[in-house]
């Protein structure tokens, strides 16, 4: 690993200078339950601190190393360890280590167990019992890691920050720590604040190593911490850790090691720890982990893979780091061709804010015009549309909302519902529209082709529309005036177009996918000008005949990607 001294400060613009200075403290400190307590394996530890470069051939006393949630001591004992050896090495007494540590616990009885820890590891390496009575007081503190540190500065910050959902902190408190926090957003849990507080906390070159759950990297309420690292900082490592034996207990979160620098981004390392990865040695698995940033053949450990990735992502782009395999083989895609949403649009249907009055099967109803027919999820049956008579009860003409007067029937079917209608959110806020749906109507979109696809479902499985219907909320849609979408359609329901879903995307329990606008607009896709006639023929067949198979062969070659390869990234 670089040396923090080599590195860079990294310039901070805009709202990254905002996030880094310090936050000004609440006006009263609130009181939180300690929760989210879960203790980590020491070969972790090991590793995490190997990786995080708090090595005791360093000075690290002359180093400031920050531990924001102590615990039962799982990282300050061989941070401690690792302190005493450099002390020796460096012929240094270790009462120049007074401001080497400092841990916060916010738990009092868990506070008073890790200076015990700490005075005992002392006393073991030869310490004075003066000092190793003295020293765990000054570097273990009891307080709220997120209120007490905000003007404190670290080489490191290392730990495993409490996992706690929003919903299990006290209103006042989580008001509070979101004021301070700018990147906690949405649903953020607490650890999303651990984060940027270490990151403000950095020096230039420091760095913040944590073992957290990793919904973060890919969901939206990361959205903002993303943000934060990829303008400011770099990402060193990141290991999935979903099967490893990281924990003395079973945690529900997925859990991930995060090493992140304020230096210049340059390579990354992603790696998969399974459950043999604990029988290694943590220096073995270190020591493949540097290995492979120097592109350096090397006997893997057993249960460890990993990949360097030249380039990491940009702005809140979610970070797909479910397996190195996977995310080598989309970061060479990506740097090959282009986004579709760069040839093709994609949108979601219409949402009403009460279907129950906006859709009908009643060809009767009211005014012909004022209907349209409406696709739903259900009528993309065996990859064909079929059409199950719902219309859309429509307000809209191309020229905006019309006019009740015009239109007696819908006047009279809206005038029935009126209440309902009025009391929609979106007819609070336009009194004067309060017959309209909460998206309006594109009447182009009618007579355009286009491709649909289902919101969640297990597999991306595009199906054309011929210009007959207009999608639903529930159906995401594809048009493209230079694609044949035929074609499109067959690489977009091949294996490589489910690979680029599953990557990007988050799965929901079930196993289910959310195919989203956010991801569909990701997934990349070949010129259409530069497929041979033959290719998009061929490619149309098998999107009529729903041939995944040859969908899937014609597109490994148009991509050039080999089976094997493919099969590795999806771990079958």
């Amino acid at each position: 690993m670089e040396r923090m001294a080599s590195s860079q400060a990294v310039p901070l613009t805009g709202i990254q200078l905002q996030l880094i200075q310090p936050a000004r403290p609440p006006a009263s400190p609130p009181s939180v339950e300690a929760k989210g307590a879960v203790f980590t394996k020491p070969w972790v530890v090991d590793l995490i601190l190997d990786l995080a470069g708090y090595t005791s051939d360093k000075n690290l006393v002359d180093l400031i190393a920050m531990e924001p949630a102590a615990g039962d001591g799982a990282f300050l004992g061989p941070m401690i360890e690792r302190l005493v050896d450099s002390c020796q090495r460096l012929n240094r007494p270790l009462s120049d280590c007074t401001k080497s540590l400092v841990a916060f616990e916010l738990d009092n009885t868990n506070a008073v167990k890790s200076r015990a820890i700490a005075r005992e590891v002392l006393l073991r390496r030869g310490a004075d019992p003066v000092l190793a009575d003295r020293l765990p007081s000054l570097w273990i503190k009891s307080g709220d890691y997120l209120l007490d540190t905000m003007n404190l500065e670290a080489d490191f910050v290392i730990g495993n920050p409490p996992y706690v959902r929003l919903e299990d902190i006290p209103e006042e408190t989580a008001a509070q720590y979101r004021d301070i926090y700018q990147t906690m957003r949405g649903r953020a849990d607490l650890y999303i604040g651990f984060f940027e507080a270490a990151l403000r906390q950095l020096k230039p070159g420091g760095v913040c190593a944590y073992i957290c759950a990793d919904r973060w990297m890919r969901n939206q309420y990361g959205s903002e911490l993303r943000r934060l690292i990829t303008s400011s900082f770099a990402v060193d490592v990141v290991i999935e850790m979903h099967n490893a034996d990281a924990f003395h207990e079973e945690v529900d979160a997925y859990p991930a090691i995060a090493v992140i620098r304020r230096q210049i981004q340059t390579s990354s390392i992603v790696a998969r720890a399974g459950l043999d990865a604990a029988q290694a040695n943590p220096q073995e698995l270190s020591r493949a982990l540097e290995a492979c940033r120097e592109n350096q053949l090397v006997a893997l450990p057993r249960g460890l893979s990993m990949a360097r990735v030249d380039s990491w992502f940009k702005g809140a782009d979610p970070w797909p780091c479910t397996s190195p395999e996977q995310l080598a083989l989309l970061r060479r895609i990506e740097d090959r061709f282009a986004a579709l949403e760069t040839s093709a649009k994609v949108g979601i249907g219409v949402a009403t804010g009460n279907d129950r009055i906006f859709i009908t099967k009643d060809a009767g109803l009211v005014e012909p015009s004022r209907l349209l027919k409406l696709a739903l999820a259900g009528d993309l049956a065996n990859g064909r549309m079929v059409w199950s008579g719902h219309y859309l009860v429509n307000p809209w003409d191309e020229k905006g909302l019309v006019s009740l007067d015009e239109f007696p029937g819908l006047r009279s079917y809206f005038g029935i519902h009126a209440v309902a209608l009025r009391n929609r959110h979106v007819a609070r806020n336009a009194s004067h529209a309060w017959y309209k749906t909460i998206d309006r109507v594109n009447h182009a979109l009618t007579t355009q082709p286009k491709l649909y696809i289902p919101d969640i479902k297990n597999t991306l499985s595009p199906v054309l529309d011929h210009c007959e219907t207009y999608p639903h909320h529930n159906l995401y849609f594809i048009q493209s005036d230079v694609w044949d979408l035929e074609a499109l359609g067959a690489l977009l329901m091949s294996a490589i177009g489910q690979f680029f879903v599953e990557s990007y995307g988050v799965r929901m329990r079930g196993g289910y996918l959310r195919f989203q606008a956010q991801y569909l607009r990701r997934v990349r896709l070949p010129n259409p000008d530069s497929l041979s006639a033959n290719q998009t023929q061929e490619l149309r067949e098998a999107f009529r005949a729903r041939d995944k198979d040859h969908a899937t062969n014609l597109a490994l070659k148009i991509y050039q990607i080999e089976r094997s390869e493919l099969e590795r990234a999806f771990g079958h």
